[in-house]
């Protein structure tokens, strides 16, 4: 009898507990309405579109969505996604509805990337001065801010409590007799105690997505070195409520249950494209490399935008895209990404003048000058230009500016020489001409590209430094005359520069191992950042990003016939420091080469293109041409090159040292 006694009164309990929890969502059913409803059922529609109306369903008006923009499958049917650059939407200020000091906005996002800047999921104000606002932030928080008794009062979460690509739902409410409450997924992450009504800012028009004036963005490095500028929300956003009440604990919690399973990620990482994957055909190739969709969007180009290099020994590759503004970066078997610096200089008026602040690519292009099975030339064209988009030392009268053109000469052994030239005279200084420059592509972290011994170096003598992530960096003493460094990725093959005798590398120090390997830390504006933004500091692992920036080298510089270049010869290979000094003798240190046949004429060995350059005496004529290379220990042969002009043989054999090779 008391154990059934004791089962009749648990089921009691639950039947009851059941009925107020209906009655709880009954409740709120019944009297929370929204006064502003974005639910952004659109089913259908797929393709990305250009202005056009969103429905109030609960004010029965039609607002006005600016920019670019699609639709995609949301919480609730679907959804909006923001081109994360050009999305705005607008309710005029006369379609306001008549709210009192007692607000409630909720929304469900899914953050492909953190704004550069605070973007309001809804808002409608003044400045500082009047209004209300909540807002999504760069660091992965959310705020809402008020005006109450002339003051402005900003409540932020802490950051990070919005996750990446995954559908989060984020509210706020203001009580005019407690304060403000930031909620993530039905639980409090944020409150401030302030009391009284708000100070409407009732003529201004009320915004979503994007800012309604320009700032910059957050955690630049120089504030003189970067403009303000529009930002958007960059992720879907879905069923935005405005209410004209404070909804209650229980409330958002129930609001924060999807209806139906929802999918993660909600968008996928967003991977730098470097062509198609594998070995392939020797040569430099046109080709339009695609990133995702709403940045593609933003380029009026057509198919032959981007350059790549493959090589059909290895699956490494050199590539030259828009998003790198053209810098060209080796990309590893397995898609680590290494770049370097362009020809820089900098003042402390406009900060630095370089590559990385042609976001648009306007002085910044690419061309390929040969392809054939000996080697690729490719020819990047870039000015050195600053955030606002001046040019460095333009002169007055003639409008003319510093230029930079660099050559590749790149051969099928996954090495190439890089040649910047100039017209001497016109860079002056400051100037730097080398910055090593690993990226992270979104979700990595620098532990995921580069050990704990993050490069290796050495002379030609075979003497050894390294640099290292470790506690406590402290100066210390490196060999004389580096000349090589060679990145410790994660690959099998790893990306190494040689430089000529001469080169002064610097900035030699490690690295605290508490900033660096496992914690998001790099610099985002470049590669594929549009803002205008001479540095900013990486938040987290949402956008690609550059990191160590050193070491840095200043390689001796050539000048004839009104041109200054350097040389260095780059490259991807599993190649170790022996066998790098190996190929780095053969370079800068080329063997003897005497001619054995008649009428042909030799210029000698040319460092910037990695060949030997020879001349047909009688052009357009067949003839045999043989010739002998003096290899010594100093000065040993690595896949000789060999570039002949005026000779046009109609078939071709190569033997070499008697025998026959294909």
């Amino acid at each position: 009898m008391y154990s059934v006694t004791t089962r009749t009164v648990s089921f009691l309990a639950i039947y009851c507990l059941s009925f107020v929890l209906l009655a709880d969502s009954a409740l709120w059913a019944d009297t929370a309405k929204p006064v502003l409803h974005y639910s952004f059922d659109q089913p259908g529609e797929t393709t990305i579109k250009d202005m056009a109306t969103v429905k109030d369903s609960a004010g029965s008006s039609d607002d006005v969505i600016e920019g670019k923009f699609k639709y995609m499958p949301g919480v609730v049917g679907t959804a909006l996604k923001p081109d994360g650059y050009t999305t705005r939407i607008v309710r005029k200020a006369d379609g306001m509805p008549a709210l009192k000091s007692y607000l409630t906005v909720e929304a469900w996002v899914a953050e492909a990337a953190y704004p550069w800047y605070w973007c309001p999921v809804f808002g409608q104000r003044d400045g500082q001065e009047a209004g209300f606002y909540f807002g999504l932030g760069p660091k992965g928080d959310i705020s809402f801010e008020v005006a109450v008794g002339g003051k402005w009062h900003k409540c932020v979460s802490e950051p990070l409590v919005v996750p990446l690509r995954e559908w989060t739902h984020i509210a706020a409410t203001y009580d005019r007799d407690k304060g403000i409450t930031l909620y993530v997924n039905g639980k409090e992450v944020g409150k401030l105690a302030i009391t009284g009504p708000i100070d409407w800012a009732n003529g201004k028009d009320a915004l979503s997505m994007m800012n309604e004036d320009k700032y910059k963005p957050v955690d630049i490095h120089r504030q003189f070195g970067t403009l303000p500028g529009y930002f958007s929300i960059d992720g879907p956003v879905d069923e935005i409520k405005l209410y004209d009440e404070v909804l209650t604990p229980k409330q958002i919690a129930a609001a924060a249950r999807p209806p139906k399973k929802l999918p993660s990620p909600v968008t996928p990482l967003r991977q730098m494209p470097s062509g198609p994957k594998g070995a392939g055909p020797f040569g430099a190739y046109y080709t339009n490399l695609k990133y995702y969709e709403e940045w593609d969007n933003l380029w009026p180009v057509d198919k032959d935008t981007d350059v790549i290099v493959r090589f059909d020994q290895s699956p490494t590759r050199l590539v030259f895209w828009r998003g790198t503004r053209y810098s060209p970066a080796w990309v590893s078997e397995n898609g680590l990404w290494m770049a370097d610096q362009s020809v820089e200089s900098w003042n402390k008026i406009e900060g630095c003048y370089e590559h990385m602040q042609d976001r648009r690519c306007r002085y910044s292009h690419v061309r390929v000058i040969e392809s054939n099975d000996a080697r690729a030339v490719v020819h990047w064209r870039y000015a050195p230009v600053c955030a606002q988009d001046k040019l460095w030392r333009e002169d007055e009268k003639t409008t003319r500016a510093c230029w930079i053109d660099e050559y590749y000469y790149i051969y099928p052994d996954q090495m190439g020489i890089r040649k910047p030239t100039w017209k001497t005279g016109t860079l002056g200084g400051p100037r730097q001409f080398q910055e090593s420059l690993p990226f992270t592509q979104p979700g990595q972290m620098r532990g995921d590209v580069v050990g704990v011994e993050f490069v290796h170096m050495t002379n030609l003598k075979g003497e050894r430094a390294k640099l290292m992530y470790v506690k406590d960096p402290k100066p210390r003493e490196f060999p004389e005359n580096l000349v090589i460094q060679q990145f410790n990725f994660h690959s099998k093959n790893k990306p190494s520069i040689i430089f000529e005798p001469g080169n002064n590398m610097r900035s030699l120090r490690d690295r605290k191992i508490g900033r660096g390997l496992f914690v998001a830390d790099g610099c985002c504006h470049w590669p594929v950042g549009q803002p205008a933004c001479d540095g900013r500091e990486l938040q987290s692992n949402d956008r690609p990003s550059h990191f160590i920036s050193f070491p840095c080298s200043y390689p001796p510089i050539h000048e004839k016939d009104g041109r200054s270049w350097w040389n260095g010869l780059y490259g991807m290979t599993e190649m170790d420091l022996d066998e790098l000094i190996f190929v780095a003798k053969s370079w800068s240190y080329p063997a003897e080469l005497t001619l054995g046949s008649k009428g042909f004429e030799s210029q000698g060995y040319d460092r910037s293109e990695r060949a030997y350059k020879l001349t047909k005496k009688e052009a357009g004529s067949d003839g045999t041409l043989e010739l002998a290379l003096a290899a010594t220990k100093e000065s040993p042969v690595f896949n000789p090159a060999f570039v002949i002009e005026d000779w046009a043989p109609r078939s071709l054999a190569l033997k070499l040292d008697g025998r026959t090779i294909a």
